[in-house]
């Protein structure tokens, strides 16, 4: 079984993926990781570089390239979901699971903004009004998931059990 996990920025992607994929025992497949290591640059980086569309692009050949195994947990960023076909891709090739997080609790999470090259420089309150905004855009995608669950403080157990009822 492939799990794609996503959702916003800050909502715990990479350390569910590393939660999950332990009580598993298989991969944990982290495209940002990925992306960083083939272009020798940090996201941030690359952004600044080549520009969001670009990123985006990357992002896309990087997850329909990968040669998964069959059964691993993959952390995806969190725009990757509404570009292209990703999150249609991502529905046919595994079970897809959205981490969703209040727009205050994502900010409780997003403390260190200058690696996040879309945060930068924001406070608190600009932060807010952004997660809100952006989530108004994205939950069409995220909403699609096939599991959807609150990930504030969700124990990887009662994530994987999640997964299992659905998949069954």
């Amino acid at each position: 079984m492939k799990i794609f996990l996503v959702g916003f920025m800050g909502c715990g992607k990479s350390t569910k993926a590393k939660q999950l994929a332990n009580l598993l025992a298989c991969p944990v497949i982290d495209i940002d990781a990925i992306i960083v290591e083939q272009q020798g640059m940090s996201i941030a980086d690359y952004f600044a570089a080549n520009g969001e569309a670009a990123f985006r692009k990357l992002e896309n050949e990087v997850l329909k390239s990968f040669d998964y195994p069959e059964t691993c947990v993959v952390a995806t960023g969190g725009g990757l979901p509404c570009y292209f076909d990703n999150m249609q891709w991502m529905n046919e090739n595994g079970v897809t699971v959205y981490l969703e997080m209040t727009p205050p609790q994502l900010v409780s999470r997003l403390h260190n903004r200058e690696k996040r090259p879309l945060l930068k420089g924001m406070d608190d309150e600009q932060l807010l009004a952004f997660i809100i905004n952006k989530l108004e855009e994205r939950n069409q995608f995220y909403n699609q998931a096939k599991v959807t669950v609150n990930s504030f403080d969700l124990d990887p157990k009662d994530l994987l059990e999640e997964i299992k009822q659905t998949k069954a």
